[in-house]
């Protein structure tokens, strides 16, 4: 259940009640896609970062370790030894990013494995049943995640394919708590908004997914590739058509200025690849912009990356040996980067949140819109 705290123009302060615990937003979700940090990170380290909620990928756990074998050792969050909420995506993505190996029809997607070429087929039933057998907070529901740009009657047609597989996801899903098959009976299910960047398509499509009362709303489709202005034009046209009461998702989003126009925009929710894959090729976020830490520069620089940092790699060690780490290609380097870039993320939340509460968002905004997403 989602809860609105307070408001700053269309900027909103909440409070999300799950199962698993009430989370503070707008919040940042840390990508887990296999059930683990990629730069040796566990939800123990996360814990320590200031996360709130962790995000896994239903494809990759599908193949492995399957869901069957996650649902026997009691779902995600006894499996990763997370508490706090969880969501998975729903496949969908997978749909797009595959597009060399898949078929689309009415009943789902047939894929080819990345892994080793298996053919798999998943639908909206089941990538519910999959997301049971996980066991999270919050389960995606299964949506075409189309190239942006694509042809309007296409764009369309999917629009409408993707209201009808909601419903599919809907009805399966409370069959499958009703009939004690799911690891989490208290299992949420958010719905997604697709459309390209058609004005009419995004609208109507917002309209008639918000009609079947869902537990929260993603904005997806965009961040494949759009300008930056577009993606904000699209939150802002979707915007006064997203439930007041229900909590807002924008996927796949993004840099610390992307998050600040769009919670700017009325978004509670985010999550992205962003902050831990750009950690692990030595690209840091910090309260004066972007450092690249294999730089020459930095090779005597005792400072730490980031005065204003209280995370492990801030409080002990230095630009030097974070650099000469990257240099030898020391694992450990990547695991500090990573930590450092995720503990960014859920400071800048917290600050967000912390500005939100004090009525000064806008001059928040302002001051740090551009100046996180400048390299230095």
């Amino acid at each position: 259940m989602y809860r609105l705290l307070k408001k700053q123009g269309n900027a909103r302060r909440g409070e999300f009640q799950t199962v698993h615990g009430t989370v503070q937003t707008p919040a940042f979700m840390n990508v887990a896609t296999a059930a683990a940090i990629k730069g040796g990170l566990s939800a123990l380290d996360l814990k320590e970062n200031h996360c709130q909620v962790m995000l896994c990928n239903t494809y990759h756990l599908h193949l492995r370790p399957g869901d069957q074998t996650v649902a026997k050792l009691g779902g995600l969050h006894s499996f990763t030894k997370w508490s706090g909420p969880i969501l998975t995506d729903s496949g969908g993505f997978q749909v797009f990013s595959l597009s060399k190996l898949r078929k689309i029809t009415e009943e789902g997607v047939t894929f080819a494995s990345h892994l080793d070429g298996k053919r798999i087929f998943m639908g909206p039933e089941e990538s519910m049943q999959i997301q049971a057998n996980l066991g999270s907070t919050i389960a995606m529901a299964f949506d075409e995640c189309i190239e942006n740009p694509s042809e309007y009657q296409y764009t369309k047609d999917s629009c409408a394919r993707t209201v009808r597989w909601l419903k599919r996801c809907k009805s399966e899903l409370d069959r499958l708590k009703r009939e004690n098959l799911a690891v989490n009976p208290h299992q949420m299910l958010f719905g997604i908004n697709q459309g390209c960047c058609y004005d009419d398509l995004r609208v109507e499509h917002m309209k008639e997914i918000a009609a079947l009362d869902l537990d929260g709303y993603a904005i997806g489709g965009l961040a494949v590739g759009e300008p930056k202005e577009e993606m904000y034009r699209v939150i802002s046209l979707v915007e006064p058509h997203m439930p007041a009461d229900k909590i807002r998702y924008l996927m796949g989003v993004g840099t610390p200025g992307n998050i600040l126009e769009a919670v700017y925009r009325g978004i509670d929710l985010f999550d992205c690849v962003m902050p831990s894959r750009n950690a692990r090729h030595g690209h840091l976020f910090t309260w004066n912009g972007i450092v690249n830490i294999k730089n020459a520069k930095y090779e005597l620089d005792d400072s730490p990356l980031d005065e204003n940092c209280d995370c492990e790699c801030c409080r002990n060690f230095s630009k030097a040996y974070l650099r000469h780490l990257f240099k030898a290609d020391e694992m450990l380097g990547m695991r500090l980067a990573v930590m450092h870039n995720l503990h960014f993320y859920n400071t800048l939340m917290e600050k967000i949140r912390a500005a939100l509460d004090e009525g000064t968002y806008e001059e928040f905004y302002q001051t740090y819109v551009t100046r996180l997403d400048t390299r230095i």
